[in-house]
């Protein structure tokens, strides 16, 4: 396990709500009025930041799709970012 690793409960209330632990709430980087996700796998769920999750899962469906388009460096990015500039400032 990681440093960061720790175990907490909670009580689930009647309406099936929980208070989520300070503490996890923290190494989650949540705060009033954020979202979580819950992430279910067979007997095992995990609790998530939404916005940190949405991004990873964005990450895994753009995989290779750079590459595909020709992209290999950062330089490449910013020519193309000046290349789609010059064209939308001449329409």
């Amino acid at each position: 396990m990681s440093e960061a690793a720790f175990v907490n409960d909670a009580r689930v209330m009647s309406k099936g709500q929980v208070t989520i632990p300070k503490n996890v709430r923290e190494a989650l980087g949540v705060e009033a009025g954020d979202r979580v996700t819950f992430v279910v796998d067979g007997r095992d769920v995990r609790v998530v930041n939404s916005t940190v999750y949405a991004l990873m899962r964005f990450q895994e469906q753009m995989k290779g799709e750079a590459a595909a388009a020709g992209l290999f460096s950062e330089e490449d990015v910013a020519e193309w970012i000046t290349r789609s500039r010059r064209e939308e400032a001449s329409e």
